[in-house]
């Protein structure tokens, strides 16, 4: 069943029916000021931190699971008839209520039609500003005239701390202060203390956000939130709009509303327009500001088509054209915006992140990178620079990284046991793609502080990765586990081993040497070579089950991920990771991922393992906590996905990567919304397996590490045009029967279309390849033979 539909030339996308099976959500604004709205106008608003920061209330696992959110509510005064502009909360009758929502570039468009009124409502963020915009049209499409009533409601969170507003209650519910400044409202918590800019992490300052109306005349408003619903009223029928007349509240303590009411007469074909802006600072002077400036239409109108300007320039790093529509819709806007806004706000702000990931995830935020690198490489690299920062000097690494509050140099240094093995590790495909993107092979010597004491540069970052790995070895010379290796559900301690990293650490080292030898540092170069065959016979000797390889070892020697076990006998990320890192090759390697195809492929995706556990103790296999083929229990991770493109792209097996990247591509799914359930248009953390109930049903959409594994899979692997040291590799593997597709990559400043003709019908393999009219030996297209635009067309074979 579809909900909605793609539309590439105006970059959104389109929910036609807005009753979709959950919540469908957008991202507004920046890492300074967020927010998030689904197609019914809900969500929530906060500031630099959706833990820490988050202003407007949001309560999570609610039914319906986006509100209280941006509510305009309607009512017609000669009939006491009411509903709101979006079809929640007051959920009229579909069969009379029409609805749109048009999910664009971090704005979203809400169009609704109801009893002869037609309403539009565009909310978005204006580029470098702390406040959003809701600009509201209403029409009249009857015959006669009409006398409305319109009411905003926000519900405010009464400590912009989500822990104290929804659960230190004794506390928080005696600390709001609503007021009214010449008609803009004044959101204030703990207003008798000073702010305490200096720390953002201090709870207890004095806060302020503002809601005002712009372009119709105030006739009441609210600010406490009883006043407004009643004691017993609900969002879908509260008292005041029942009632057609504000109250004048001002809420003291318990809890605080965003109430502003207008009244309008609509002559018959008439559009009346008003404009919300709510933000952060008082009401008498950021309110006051931001109601002067915003009061043109012109404004508005120039506002959002910058802010379309700067998201579709961040858009534009690859386009391309293929046979697959669904592909091409992705490649458009929705896989590289799902990659932006998870490299914004890592794991921390959605509907379903409620706070407990607060800041960057260490390992997430590093992949997360890989993402984004070939848009805005300039603005990546200094993330990449804040999180070397989070590296410790045994060159393990912090958990998170607080952006708004790190400390390099002064981080306290955790335990070892309480480090994962995998952090360092994904430093080396990052660091490595952000010097392929932009030639900058000085960034190698930019000296950089560690979190806790030390510096060194960044090469000496990177060797101090492989070095905590290597000292942290078990009885059969593999990586210890530690707290983590990627799986936060395998807890292989501190003896127990990783054959996971094991890979990580043999692709390292080999990335390591491979840098060494382009810098002309042979001592290094030599070093890493050495142990690299060491690694790789380790590999060989320890790692191989009979036909496929191990997940790890248990500190007694159990062997997980083995067909010796009734449970988890067979591990996806080990089979991808041996063809990935470049250590399984031939046999061996086709030998792995034929086990993958025969016991974890389904239609929906590659399980994480099989079969679930169920009686394994968890003192390892904490998977066990799940329920079967849900999660690290064996669902369809839909992280590991890309990683399964890939190795079957470097086996040169087209059509079997297609097949399973398209079985975990959110479009591909648009005409089954009802069987996936969450957006059609981002990726989600999993898809419940076979095995469970639920199968088909994906959970945990936008922020995973899903998002940049599966866009550069898809670009780098399946399109095969990705950057390398000295200039653009083009090395195809697609489905035999795609005659050819077109790619636009910009590349270090250069434009360079590429035309990949197939006339042979094969899967792999570049015949030749011309750039600007001269045929070139190989896939490379040399960065110093770029012009500013360039035409390729590559002829497979």
């Amino acid at each position: 069943m579809e909900y909605g539909h793609f539309d590439d030339a105006a970059r959104e996308y389109v929910i036609t029916r807005p009753d979709t099976p959950r919540s469908w959500s957008n991202y507004l604004g920046s890492t300074d000021y967020g927010a998030i709205i689904t197609n019914n106008a809900g969500g929530y608003s906060f500031y630099k931190s959706a833990a820490q920061g988050r202003f407007t209330r949001a309560r999570f696992n609610f039914v319906p699971l986006d509100q209280p959110g941006r509510t305009i509510y309607l009512r017609d005064e000669d009939t006491g008839d009411f509903w709101s502009a979006a079809w929640q909360p007051v959920g009229k009758p579909l069969e009379q209520y029409k609805s749109e929502c048009r999910h664009g570039t971090a704005y979203t468009i809400i169009t609704s039609e109801y009893s002869g009124i037609k309403s539009e409502t565009t909310y978005f963020v204006p580029l470098g500003r702390t406040m959003e915009v809701w600009r509201v049209k209403l029409t009249n499409t009857g015959k006669t005239p009409r006398r409305l009533s319109a009411f905003t409601y926000v519900e405010y969170a009464s400590n912009w701390s989500s822990f104290n507003d929804l659960t230190n209650l004794q506390y928080s519910q005696f600390i709001v202060t609503m007021a009214v400044e010449d008609g803009i409202i004044d959101h204030g918590t703990n207003v008798h203390i000073p702010p305490d800019p200096g720390n953002f992490e201090n709870s207890d300052q004095g806060r302020h956000s503002f809601l005002a109306l712009v372009g119709a005349p105030l006739a009441g408003f609210d600010t406490d939130r009883t006043a407004f619903l009643g004691t017993y009223g609900t969002y879908a029928k509260p008292r005041v709009v029942e009632t057609g007349r504000c109250t004048n509240s001002l809420a003291a303590g318990d809890n605080g509303c965003g109430v502003l009411q207008t009244d309008l007469t609509l002559a018959p074909g008439e559009t009346r327009e008003f404009v919300v802006l709510m933000g952060v600072g008082r009401a008498d002077v950021e309110g006051k500001a931001a109601a002067k400036e915003f009061e043109s239409p012109q404004k508005i109108d120039a506002e959002l088509a910058r802010l379309k300007a700067y998201w579709y320039g961040r858009l534009e790093g690859l386009t391309a054209e293929t046979p697959d529509p669904a592909f091409n819709s992705m490649l458009a806007m929705w896989g590289p915006f799902n990659c932006l806004i998870t490299y914004a706000w890592s794991r921390a702000a959605s509907l379903i992140y409620a706070g407990e990931r607060d800041g960057l995830g260490y390992r997430d935020t590093v992949q997360d990178l890989l993402g984004v690198m070939h848009a805005i490489p300039q603005e990546a690299v200094k993330r990449l620079e804040l999180m070397l920062t989070g590296q410790l000097s045994t060159g393990g690494a912090m958990p998170v990284v607080k952006q708004f509050a790190h400390r390099p140099g002064a981080e306290k240094l955790p335990k070892d046991e309480d480090l994962r093995s995998d952090d360092g590790m994904w430093l080396f495909n990052t660091v490595p793609a952000y010097i392929k993107e932009t030639g900058d092979f000085d960034f190698l010597n930019k000296v950089l502080p560690y979190a806790d004491k030390g510096e060194a540069t960044v090469l000496g970052h990177l060797r101090r990765a492989i070095e905590f790995n290597l000292e942290h070895s078990g009885a059969h010379g593999l990586p210890c586990g530690l707290s983590a290796d990627w799986n936060d559900c395998i807890r292989l301690g501190e003896k127990g081993e990783t054959v996971m990293v094991a890979f990580q650490l043999r692709f390292a080292l080999a990335t390591y040497a491979e840098i060494c030898g382009l810098i002309g540092a042979a001592a290094e170069k030599a070093w890493a070579g050495s142990k690299l065959a060491e690694c790789d016979h380790l590999l060989e000797t320890v790692a191989w089950d009979g036909e496929w390889y191990l997940r790890g070892y248990g500190d007694d020697g159990i062997k997980y991920g083995s067909a010796e076990q009734t449970e988890g006998r067979i591990f996806l990320n080990t089979q991808t990771w041996a063809v990935f890192s470049g250590h399984a090759a031939g046999t061996r390697a086709a030998q792995a991922m034929a086990s993958v195809e025969k016991h974890l492929a389904t239609e929906h995706g590659v399980m994480l393992c099989a079969p679930p556990f169920v009686e394994t103790s968890m003192k390892v296999m904490r998977a066990v906590l799940f329920n079967p083929g849900m999660k690290e229990n064996g669902a369809i991770f839909t992280h590991t996905q890309g990683w399964a493109v890939i190795a079957e792209t470097m086996l040169g097996h087209g059509a079997k990567a297609y097949q399973y990247y398209r079985a975990t591509m959110p479009a591909a799914w648009n005409a089954l919304a009802e069987v996936r359930e969450v957006e059609p248009y981002v990726y989600s953390q999993f898809t419940n397996a076979p095995m469970s109930p639920r199968a088909g049903a994906s959970r945990v959409p936008w922020l995973s590490g899903s998002a940049a594994w599966a866009y550069v899979a898809g670009t780098q692997y399946v399109l095969g045009v990705r950057a390398d040291w000295h200039g653009l590799v083009v090395d195809p593997c697609i489905p035999k029967d795609w005659k050819g597709f077109a790619v636009t990559r910009r590349f270090r400043g250069h434009s360079v279309k590429i035309e990949m003709r197939n006339l042979h019908g094969v899967e792999k393999g570049v015949k030749r390849l011309t750039l600007n009219g001269e045929a070139l030996p190989g896939n490379l297209i040399p960065a110093d033979k770029l012009t500013d635009d360039n035409t390729v067309v590559v002829e497979m074979g």
